[in-house]
């Protein structure tokens, strides 16, 4: 059974008229949002990473307010918010366009925020072995939202902090007051 067609189930146990006019291409619909909410797993971040030679920069680069959105694993519901990136290169930079796209390769698939945080974290450090990697990701989750507690306003805050951030509480804290600032 293709993907479709277990849509098209899934509507038939839901909807008592799953034939009624709104419903007759849902499952071709469906099928396409998924084919991109989940391309991420047939990505690799090291074909996508692109670097370049570090000219002596030896201070932190951040790329903040990622926009990303996600599909929680224990749900099927979104989880949406943003992701916050910072790394202190040794050798190599990375092309600024690349860690929006490594968050997108890690959103793209069935998650929970903590992994994802980690992932990226790690696909930085392994990628090119900065002196050390921070990412944190805030997010709203519909699972909270929709159902459940039914929380409109929580905030969920994850971090994953490796080399110089873990080690050095003033690193740590100079990452923290750019993140707070507008």
């Amino acid at each position: 059974m293709n993907r479709e067609d277990l849509i098209q189930e899934l509507i038939k146990s839901i909807d008592p008229d799953p034939n009624r006019e709104g419903l007759v291409d849902t499952p071709k619909r469906v099928d396409k949002a998924f084919a991109h909410l989940f391309d991420g797993y047939d990505k690799d971040p090291a074909d996508m990473i692109t670097t370049f030679a570090n000219e002596g920069y030896n201070d932190m680069i951040l790329c903040k307010d990622i926009e990303f959105y996600s599909m929680c694993e224990h749900h099927m519901l979104p989880f949406f918010g943003k992701a916050h990136i910072a790394y202190i290169p040794r050798e190599k930079i990375v092309g600024l366009s690349k860690m929006p796209r490594l968050v997108d390769i890690f959103s793209r698939r069935l998650q929970n925020q903590e992994r994802i945080t980690t992932q990226i974290a790690k696909s930085m450090m392994e990628l090119i072995n900065p002196k050390g990697v921070a990412v944190v990701l805030e997010a709203q989750h519909h699972c909270m939202m929709s159902r459940g507690v039914q929380k409109q306003n929580s905030m969920v805050t994850t971090s994953s902090l490796h080399g110089l951030f873990k080690t050095r509480p003033e690193t740590r804290a100079e990452f923290l007051q750019l993140l707070d600032k507008n």
